[in-house]
C-alpha cells in the first residue's frame, strides 16, 4: 500500500512541474518573448527571407521605439510587418541623393553600405519627403513612426502604408536564433 501511493504522489508531483513548465512557457510567450519567421526580401541584406528572430514584447511597454530599431508590427494587410524605425514622432523624414534627413539632419546608415555597393547604377532609395507619401503630413504623426525595409527598392513599408501607429507594434528585435550560421544579434 505505502509503494502504491508512493507512485501516486510520484506522478502527481511529475503533472504539477509538467503544467507548471507549460503555463511559464505559454506566459513568456504572451507577454515577453516571442518567435517570429521574417517572411520576404525587404530586410535583405540585415535579415533573410526564413530567418527567425526573437521578438522582445515587454520592451515598449515600458519605454519608446528609437530610431533605427527593427520592429515588428500588424501592417494594414492583416500580416507583422518588420522593418526599421526611421522616423519618430514629430520628425520630418526626406531622402534626397540616397542620404537619409531627419529634422534637416543627415543621417549615416551604415547597415545600408553593402547594398549600396552593389547597387550603383541608381540610388537605393530615391528621393522623396513625407509630403509625397500616403503619411499625409510633412511630420510623422503623434504616436506613430515612419519604418522602411533595409531593401529599400522590394519594400513596402511607410512610404505606401504610411506611418505606423505605435500601439500597433508588437516588438523589437535584434536576436537571429535560426539558421544557426546566422545566429547572432543584428545592426
Amino acid at each position: 500500500m505505502n509503494d502504491e501511493k508512493k507512485k501516486k504522489n510520484e506522478t502527481w508531483e511529475w503533472v504539477k512541474a509538467l503544467l507548471i513548465a507549460f503555463g511559464l512557457a505559454a506566459i513568456i510567450r504572451v507577454f515577453l518573448f516571442t518567435p517570429i519567421v521574417v517572411d520576404g526580401v525587404s530586410m535583405m541584406p540585415t535579415l533573410e527571407n526564413g530567418d527567425r528572430m526573437i521578438v522582445n514584447k515587454i520592451g515598449y511597454t515600458i519605454g519608446e521605439p528609437k530610431r533605427f530599431d527593427v520592429v515588428v508590427f500588424h501592417a494594414p494587410e492583416e500580416k507583422d510587418y518588420i522593418k526599421r524605425v526611421i522616423g519618430l514622432p514629430g520628425d520630418e523624414v526626406e531622402y534626397r541623393d540616397d542620404v537619409l534627413y531627419v529634422n534637416g539632419k543627415p543621417f549615416e546608415e551604415p547597415y545600408l553600405d553593402q547594398y549600396k555597393s552593389e547597387v550603383a547604377d541608381a540610388p537605393l532609395t530615391g528621393d522623396f519627403t513625407l509630403e509625397e507619401t500616403q503619411v499625409g503630413s510633412v511630420t510623422v504623426p503623434a504616436d506613430h513612426v515612419f519604418v522602411m525595409g533595409d531593401n529599400r527598392r522590394k519594400s513596402k513599408d511607410s512610404r505606401h502604408i504610411g506611418a505606423v501607429a505605435i500601439d500597433e507594434i508588437i516588438g523589437s528585435t535584434k536576436v537571429v536564433f535560426w539558421p544557426i550560421k546566422d545566429f547572432g544579434i543584428i545592426n
